[in-house]
């Protein structure tokens, strides 16, 4: 390849003495010494600052110095960051906000090629390793925000892994793929049901945070039941979670005008005050007339 003039001068000029070569270059052109500062990669002081504690989810949230909101979970190594929204490690898969994103628009691009039909569109196993590996980045993000209280966030990221898992179960290459996934599904049925009844509790609905567990406690028994599995709901840790919680929500929830009056009603016929309980049964015809 010709060399241009200027490259020609230059290689003259390399091939000079060094002190020569010093002496023809701009004075700005010539390399000045650069300090460059030793990172310190140790981070023992963080950790110092923070203790571990076995059993619990030990997580904070703070504003970067990019700005954006980041969470940190203290795990007994160390420390696991991520972004508070988007994809926790603020990537891009092929230019998309999240690699799951990225095989949705695949798929669309599949069926506008293909009549409307999805027919012939698989998830390789590759894929499916893939899309496992962010669900876990999610996964570990919702678990964090259910710590911190943070219920809408929770539900968006649980139902975002929820559609992952319904979207591999439908294009896996074999049902052994798409099980990889799916057999998470009943924690993450879990974490939903808790996140919603919590919300609901916020806001002293006992009635709707029942509703939401017992909805809960039914996709799961319903999951087992269409994997040939309904002998292992019982005994699944979720359903036992979830059981053991509604429990306490019942046990506190404040009872109805109607459901004071009948237990009242109760009270008194078991200690034969028979006088109080035509009374209440008096309040009750009311009540149930005012209904």
């Amino acid at each position: 390849m010709a060399q241009t003039g200027g490259a020609k001068r230059l290689d003259r000029l390399y091939r000079l003495p060094s002190d020569t070569v010093r002496a023809l270059l701009p004075v700005d052109l010539w390399p000045a010494p650069i300090h460059i500062r030793v990172m310190d990669f140790d981070i023992s002081h963080l950790l110092d600052q923070w203790d571990y504690q076995p059993g619990q989810v030990v997580v904070r949230r703070f504003k970067a110095k990019d700005g954006k909101e980041k969470l940190q979970l203290r795990v007994d190594l160390g420390l696991l960051q991520m972004n508070a929204e988007g994809r926790p490690d603020g990537k891009r898969p092929f230019g998309h906000p999240s690699l799951f994103e990225y095989h949705q628009a695949r798929l669309y691009k599949h069926v506008s090629a293909h009549e409307g039909s999805d027919e012939g569109f698989k998830l390789k196993p590759e894929d499916c390793a893939k899309l496992q590996m962010e669900a876990i980045q999610f996964h570990h993000r919702y678990i964090c925000l259910l710590q911190l209280e943070d219920y809408p966030a929770v539900i968006r990221d649980a139902e975002r892994n929820l559609a992952v898992f319904d979207f591999v179960g439908k294009h896996a290459e074999s049902e052994e793929l798409a099980w990889a996934l799916r057999q998470f599904q009943p924690q993450l049925l879990m974490i939903l049901a808790r996140a919603r009844g919590a919300q609901s509790l916020r806001t002293e609905d006992h009635t709707m945070a029942i509703q939401h567990v017992e909805d809960g406690l039914e996709q799961i028994r319903n999951f087992y039941r269409e994997h040939s599995r309904a002998d292992a709901a019982d005994q699944s840790p979720e359903v036992q979670s979830l059981e053991n919680w509604l429990d306490e929500i019942r046990a506190k929830r404040p009872l109805s005008a109607r459901e004071r009056l009948e237990r009242a009603l109760n009270d008194a016929v078991l200690s034969e005050d028979y006088e109080r309980a035509a009374k209440v049964r008096d309040e009750l015809k009311n009540l149930k007339s005012a209904d």
